[in-house]
């Protein structure tokens, strides 16, 4: 999907944690516009670290992959 990956494998495995995190508050322990808000922080933490690619990353040139193809 993107050519350019900018996250390197440590970021990937804690944004997948962090994924998690945000689940299981957002189902256990939230409600109302607070559970909303973290199932949104899970989703694009889940998408960012599938795909490799985070925008905000690339706005402000930040990388943490060290294998650039």
């Amino acid at each position: 999907m993107f050519k350019i990956k900018n996250e390197g494998t440590i970021d990937r495995i804690i944004r997948v944690i962090l994924a998690l995190v945000f689940f299981e508050a957002a189902f256990y322990m939230l409600s109302g516009l607070w559970q909303v808000i973290f199932y949104v922080l899970g989703f694009i933490s889940l998408i960012t670290a599938l795909t490799g690619f985070c925008a905000i990353y690339k706005i402000f040139g930040w990388s943490t992959n060290k294998k650039i193809d």
